[in-house]
């Protein structure tokens, strides 16, 4: 009968193991060969207590073949340097393995920078012009074809010259915010557009308080001018008034009978209905009396004045470079910054709605212009001002009522002979080849034949503006909306324009094609509100952030806004007494 029989050990002193002393185990445990170790210890071999330290891990590497490379000897959990035995050595055959795949894959018809290169190109696009032909551009080497049909090398190939899809690594523009935020502001709230999407509120028909004014007819003959029968803008002085909400003496005498709470004018309200389109940075100083009530107002030369070109473009106008280096860059694109192409579009906006009306006919309101005074000689514009009262309630315990002041430039007879109250809006076009213009054809060769498309493009490019103005037309209860086509003259001549035709508009189907929200626009008003109403007596700015889709809240001094007028005050002055 087979038997085992445990090895005769030989005690030594100099090592640790049951077999180290007379007196370091029992008797009847004294010849079991014992080592600490866990169970996710590899052993990987008999451990063989009278051999030196040394000579095993000498034998070890000289097997491995991997001398002095401590990563290749792992010990185990319980082992030490003198019982090394215990140790686990990686065989060669792992530092061989790999992954085989089988599966097969289409053979490119392009050759790669490497193949290219040995290749010499194909069909003799190669050489050294081309360095790498095709190939080469993808890596954003700006390589070209080579030579083609006697094409030099130097042209560049599909994608050369600009590295990435679809430029994603242009650098981000950074846009200055339209107020310049103190160090004494604080911070009420912040709101992103995210959340100011999902607001909503459905809001009931107005109410009119009062209309003030008067209004002029427009003139049909207009409806027929085309490209071929282009008429010149003419710059004409009317005077029209757009006075801030607080300045408003009817809104003062308003909130002075009424219990309504909230106060603003037609132009700050329909920029916070489409607040969520804006890309610029605009600001509204809110003012909250000790009774209560709120007033939106705009600041004395903010953006509330301006109309902006092409600011939802994927590519909107850039401001002019600074620097001695970019003298002539800067004096090439100075027509086309922003910010003179939005002081053109107000000038050709203004002018085009003097120009398209006939000044023998018209219609009075109620009351007399309440801005015009006996000693102004210079003639009023056609323009009516209306005040009307919308519930914002969601809760008959909780009334929100707010008051606006409406515009309304024009009217014309309908085909039922009555009058129809209209506004007149106008878009520019400055230069389709210029940066900026945001893929627009050119209206000269588009505008009578594809229509269509141009305002598509237009709704693309100007969707805040468009929605801005349909969503005004709403407010002040207009029928229509006349939008007149205003081209440069000479694309390098911002002074004068053409009028190349014009278009009649509904205002609730242009927000419908538009994808307008109303209610989601009054959601936001009565969000914004309703944070005006629960602040602190004192002056707010609510400021759209420059390069992120938030608006934030700043409690600000109460001297806020009157700066610019101060400042105005002490040059006059320092003239003086110059």
């Amino acid at each position: 009968m087979a038997s085992f029989k445990l090895p005769q050990l030989q005690p030594d002193n100099d090592l640790w193991g049951p077999a180290s002393g007379s007196n370091a185990l029992p008797s009847e445990l004294k010849d079991i060969p014992f080592a600490p170790y866990a169970k996710n210890d590899k052993v990987g071999r008999i451990a063989d207590w009278n051999n030196a330290s040394g000579a095993s891990n000498d034998a070890a590497n000289a097997r491995g073949g991997r001398q002095g490379r401590a990563r290749d000897v792992q010990q185990n959990f319980g082992t030490s340097a003198a019982s090394s035995a215990f140790a686990y050595f990686h065989g060669d055959d792992e530092a061989s393995f790999s992954v085989v795949d089988n599966t097969r894959t289409a053979a490119s018809r392009r050759g790669g920078l490497g193949q290219m290169s040995q290749r010499g190109g194909r069909g003799g696009r190669g050489g050294a012009g081309a360095a790498g032909g095709r190939g080469a551009s993808k890596f954003g080497a700006g390589a070209g074809r080579g030579a083609r049909g006697g094409r030099g090398g130097a042209r560049g190939g599909r994608g050369g010259g600009r590295f990435g899809w679809k430029e994603w690594d242009k650098p981000q523009r950074i846009r200055e915010a339209s107020v310049t935020v103190g160090q004494d502001w604080e911070q009420v709230e912040e709101i992103d557009f995210v959340r100011l999407g999902k607001l909503r509120l459905e809001v009931e028909e107005p109410q009119d308080i009062s209309s003030y004014g008067a209004l002029f007819e427009y003139d049909r003959s207009y409806d027929r001018v085309t490209v071929k029968t282009a008429q010149a803008l003419s710059s004409i002085d009317r005077i029209r008034y757009n006075p801030t909400t607080s300045d408003d003496p009817i809104i003062q005498e308003i909130s002075s009978k009424q219990d309504a709470k909230i106060y603003m004018t037609d132009s700050i309200l329909a920029l916070l209905m489409c607040a969520t389109r804006s890309v610029y940075s605009w600001d509204i100083i809110i003012t909250k009396t000790a009774d209560g009530k709120v007033f939106f107002d705009k600041r004395d030369g903010g953006p509330f004045d301006y109309l902006t070109v092409n600011e939802n473009a994927a590519d909107p106008p850039l401001e002019a470079p600074e620097g001695k280096e970019n003298e002539a860059a800067a004096k090439a694109n100075a027509l086309n910054t922003p910010s003179a192409l939005s002081l053109e579009a107000t000038y050709v906006n203004q002018n085009f709605g003097f120009q398209i009306v006939n000044e023998k006919n018209v219609y009075k309101l109620e009351h007399e212009n309440p801005f015009y005074s006996a000693d102004e000689t210079d003639p009023l514009a056609s323009c009516a001002y209306r005040y009307r009262k919308f519930n914002l309630s969601s809760e008959e315990s909780d009334p929100v009522e707010l008051v606006v002041r409406a515009e309304v430039d024009a009217y014309t007879i309908g085909s039922s002979k009555e009058k129809q109250l209209i506004t007149i809006k106008s878009l520019n076009e400055f230069d389709a080849r210029a940066q900026g213009a945001g893929g627009a054809q050119d209206w000269r060769s588009k505008l009578d034949s594809q229509r269509g498309a141009v305002v598509a493009t237009e709704m693309k490019n100007n969707s805040f503006k468009l929605a801005r103005f349909a969503v005004q037309s709403l407010l002040a209860g207009a029928d229509s909306m006349k939008l007149g086509y205003i081209s440069r003259a000479n694309p390098k001549d911002a002074s004068r324009h053409t009028i190349l035709g014009t278009s009649w508009l509904k205002p609730r189907e242009l927000a419908g094609q538009m994808a307008v929200n109303l209610s989601n626009g009054w959601g936001i008003v009565r969000t914004i509100a309703d944070l005006a109403r629960k602040a602190d007596e004192g002056k707010y700015v609510l400021l759209k952030d420059p390069n992120k889709q938030t608006i934030r809240m700043y409690r600000v001094p109460a001297n806020f806004g009157e700066e610019g007028e101060d400042g105005a005050e002490e040059d006059e002055a320092m003239d003086q007494d110059a």
